[in-house]
């Protein structure tokens, strides 16, 4: 079974940006370490904030589709050649 390479990046991506924009909000309530401000150094922008939060989930977005695309991609062409 082949996957959608468009829908699996949608995917990923949307559960990635999610992730980050919950985390961020978690460490914001909930204070804490700044493991999650190394994000920083990833993200252009990215904060511990609330408009570190919306910043981290566009680029948590972007970087999970285009990770769900690729292993999509992968996985693909390794499947092609079992057949």
């Amino acid at each position: 079974m082949k996957l959608n390479k468009k829908a699996f990046g949608l995917t990923c991506g949307i559960l990635w940006g999610l992730i980050i924009f919950v985390a961020t909000f978690w460490v914001i309530f909930r204070g804490g370490g700044n493991t999650l401000a190394l994000l920083d150094k990833f993200y252009f922008g990215y904060s511990i904030s609330y408009a570190g939060a919306f910043i981290g989930l566009i680029w948590g977005f972007i970087d999970g589709f285009i990770g769900g695309w690729i292993f999509a991609w992968l996985y693909n062409k390794f499947i092609k050649s079992e057949e």
